[in-house]
This record gives structure tokens, sequence and C-alpha cells, in this order.
């Protein structure tokens, strides 16, 4: 690999250690959509698996190998004959093929896990590299656990493999165990110490038990490092992995602070994060930097009112750098009355400022009862409250008693005209006693021709939309309500119709009128 001194490479290993991880296995054919989707974005090194560990991981690093041409392909092995052979014959037909060998340098694995001396572990290091390098010149090493291992003893073996001919050397914090200071001053401690540094890249691998993979991957970088490993999402063992796409977007946005650059195209993150999610079908939390759902939300009226004005005002970044669309403003209780119309324009209405206010405070209103308001939920609103003639009839309160035990009764309050009328119904079921009641508060029984219901958004929050459809004369007339209480919603539908008929029975002489 050429080095350049003020380019990150990036190292994804989204198809080794990334698919370790509990629930995130891969068959074949997903490896190799997601191998291709990872060559598409601009990844350096894809490591894409372990070939001795199974059949199956030997036969999917084997196909990535034969059709991935631009990024290099790695293979990892442990530092044995065994593992590297098979590592080979997995990587071989790869258009540019990469070893990746390993050995513990940590006292505690070498005791516990191990129980070889340090003296014989380097020997196998430096004998793991020098097969490797008989079959590539593209030839990484990783002291496993190198952020517990002694330092004095990691210089000698960080050393003693680039002598052996790795070009690249990965200081991974297998147990996530480092902090950003400690991890930095251990890869500055590096290039100070070690002789023939400058003969290999070196490279940093961080596990997110602590949840600081991603800032100490970038005090590595600040440090001097050149090669990244990370995953998509941050998948990985345990807590997993540093995630790419803050990695890559970190060193994009603060240019002023790092100076640096990756080979990958940004805008390709949103759909690789996508991809990886339905091969895996283990979502990405919402607060997700960058590819979570409320990455690019903003809810706060004080963010939203500067956001229309000037996105850089609480944007760093934009939608479309990583492949998102475009900011989702979330209309909700903490919106103000800027957004809401801003977000009414992009949908085709243009109110004046009496009417806005009307629907602000219908947004808020429904907002204390159901968390998200969607298209849908503002067009139920514009419909009821805006574009609403003059009507005869009001619903002031609702209650309803129901039950299987119960003879359904529902207790009612309306204004008709300027009085406020008092009365109750009983049905078969809730929506019938509510309509009852209602027939005997305006003193109607205009035939019911037709009553339907429809969820207006999906979940269990969602406002239901119902319509009733009632026969005058020879015309028919069609109410609709929406509220996310059903019998609320129909109690709204049938007075709407009744206003309309109110409508129609004032018009009918003058123009023929027929509503539906």
């Amino acid at each position: 690999m050429k080095k350049d001194k003020n380019r990150v490479y990036i190292f994804d290993t989204s198809l080794r250690d990334g698919e370790q991880s509990p629930g995130n296995s891969m068959n074949t054919e997903e490896k190799l959509l997601l191998a291709r989707q990872l060559e598409n974005l601009g990844v350096d090194i894809i490591e894409a698996g372990f070939p001795i560990a199974s059949e199956g991981d030997f036969d999917a690093v084997r196909q990535i190998s034969r059709v991935i041409r631009k990024s290099q392909v790695a293979g990892l092995a442990r530092a044995n004959k065994v593992d590297i052979d098979r590592a080979w014959q997995a990587i071989k037909a790869a258009a540019h093929p990469r070893i990746h060998t390993f050995i513990s340098s940590s006292d505690i694995h070498l005791k516990y896990q191990l129980k070889k001396s340090r003296a014989q572990v380097l020997d196998e290091a430096v004998a793991a590299v020098r097969l490797a390098k008989s079959y590539t010149d593209n030839v990484e090493f990783s002291p496993m656990d190198a952020t517990r291992s002694d330092r004095d003893y990691l210089v000698q073996m960080v050393a003693a493999v680039i002598d052996a001919g790795a070009i690249a050397v990965n200081i991974p914090d297998t147990v996530g165990y480092a902090v950003p200071e400690e991890f930095g001053d251990l890869i500055a401690y590096l290039f100070a110490n070690v002789k023939n540094i400058d003969r290999a890249i070196l490279s940093v691998h961080c596990h997110n038990d602590l949840g600081l993979a991603v800032a100490n991957s970038l005090a590595a970088i600040r440090a001097g490092a050149r090669q990244v490993e990370c995953t998509i999402n941050g998948i990985g063992e345990r807590a997993g992995n540093t995630a790419m796409e803050e990695i890559v977007m970190a060193l994009a946005t603060r240019k002023d602070l790092y100076g640096l650059y990756t080979g990958i195209k940004t805008e390709q993150i949103y759909k690789t994060s996508r991809l990886l999610t339905q091969i895996t079908g283990i979502a990405v939390q919402p607060n997700k930097a960058i590819v979570g759902a409320n990455a690019f939300a903003h809810e706060s009226g004080i963010h939203q009112d500067g956001l229309i004005k000037e996105k850089i005002t609480y944007e760093i970044m934009t939608p479309k750098s990583v492949g998102i669309s475009d900011t989702h403003i979330v209309l909700g209780k903490h919106s103000g009355r800027a957004a809401i119309a801003h977000h009414l324009k992009k949908m085709g209405y243009v109110l004046t400022e009496e009417q806005l206010n009307r629907v602000a405070a219908k947004v808020k209103e429904l907002a204390d009862i159901k968390k998200d308001i969607y298209d849908e939920d503002l067009q139920a609103i514009i419909y009821e409250d805006v574009y609403r003639g003059e009507e005869k009839y009001h619903l002031i309160y609702l209650n309803v008693v129901s039950g299987n035990v119960a003879i359904p009764t529902a207790t009612m309050e309306m204004k008709v005209g300027a009085e406020v009328v008092r009365d109750a119904g009983f049905g078969n079921g809730p929506v019938d006693a509510t309509f009852a009641a209602i027939r005997n508060i305006t003193k109607t029984n205009y035939p019911l021709l037709k009553y339907a219901v429809n969820a207006i958004t999906g979940g269990s929050d969602a406002q239901g939309e119902t319509m009733v459809q009632l026969k005058y004369n020879g015309h028919t007339v069609v109410g609709r309500g929406a509220h996310p209480d059903v019998i609320v919603a129909s109690a709204k539908a049938y007075i709407n119709a009744l206003n309309r008929l109110e409508f129609l029975k004032s018009n009918v002489k003058k123009v023929k009128v027929e509503l539906s």
C-alpha cells in the first residue's frame, strides 16, 4: 500500500468481527452482497472473514475474493501455518489479497490463554509474518490485547514483525479497556520507540465496551495512526467496534482539526447501513450518530426555526452528504409556528395567520395524545379545522361506557347553534350508542348508509379516521372525523355529516348539490 500521510485508510471488518456478534451471522450470498456495497462505498480493505473457522467462512471469503476488484480483500489467520495456508487458499484469487495474522501480546493472554513465554510468542509472530510474506507482500500483523500489554515488549514485537515483512501493524484494544488519552499516548509511544515504524502503516482496532471506540480511534489518528479497523453501524463482538460512518464523518466534518481524508464515498453510507440492517434484521437505534432515524430529525421549535432560516445553525453536516434525502423536521408539542408553516407549505398548503394559529394549536393538542405527527394527521387537522365552513353542531364532550356486561351508553354534550345541549343514547355498541346520543341532541334521524374506520398512520397510537355517509331527500353527504380515540372520531364524523346536511339544505334551492 502506497503511504499517504494525509490519508486514513479504512479497513472494514463487518464481514469478520462484525459477523461474530450474536444475531449478525450472514450466509454467503448476503456476504457477497455486502462486500460489493463496501467496494461501492470505497472501503480500502475488506476483511472478508476467518477462513479456518469453517467451510462456509472459507467459501464466502473465496467467493468475495473472486468478485471484488478494487478493494483489498483480507483473510484473518492466527499465527500458525495451518491458518495462514488456509487464508491464502481463500484469498489468492483476489485482485489485491492481504493476509492478516495475529497473536496475543499481553501477559494476561500469554499466561492464561496461550500458556507461553514472551520469547516463544515473539518467535511465533515473526515466523507467521514470514510465512504469510512468502505468499504475498501484503501482510498485516496484530498483537492482540495490545492495550494491556507491556509497552516495551509491544515495541519489541512491532519492530520484529516489521523487520519480518509486515506492511501494516494493527494495535487492537481487544477488550475495549483503553480511554482516549491513554490510547493516543500508546500510539505516540510506538512512533517514538519503534525504530522502523516508518516502514509500515500503523493501524488501530478499537472495541466499544466503554463506549469509547470512536474516541480512541480519533485519538490514535491524532497520534499518527493512518488505518482504522471498523464496522458498519459499529457491529461486532460484545458492545461492537468503531463505527465506520462515525470515524469517516468525524474526519470529513472536522478537516479543520485533523487535516486528513479517506477514500469513502460518504453519499453511500446510509445505503450501506440500511443494507446491513436488512441482512441482519438488527435495527439501528434511533439516536445512533450519522445513520439513526433521529440523526437529522429536529423537534425543538428553536432548532426548527433556525434550520428553516439556515441549516448550518443546527446541522454540522448535510443529510445528503451521507445519502439521506433531507432534514426531517418532526412536528410535535415542541414545534413552533414557523416549522408548522414551513412543513405545510411543502405539502402545498398556504394558510392565513388565523388558520395557522388554529392548526398549530391542534398540532400541540394532538401531540399530547400521540407521539408522532404525520402528514396525514396534518391533512386531517386542516380538513376539520380550516376548510370547514360555519357549522351548526359542535362536539363539547363525550363519555362512553361499554363492555360485555354493560349496556353501551353514550353521554354527550353538544353546542347546537348558540345552545348547549346534553343527552344520552343507548345502542348495540359504543359507536351505535354515540350516534343515538347525537340523534337525540340534534333531533335528527337521517338514514345511515355507510360507516367505515381506517387508521391514518401505523402504530398503536395512530389516529383513527372515520367516514359516515347519511342520506337526505335523495342526496347523500359524507362526513369525516379523525382522532386517536376511534369513538370520538366516529362522533366527529357523524357531526360533520350533519353540518354538511345543514349546508346542503340551506343551498339546495340555489344550486343542485350532491356531496359525496
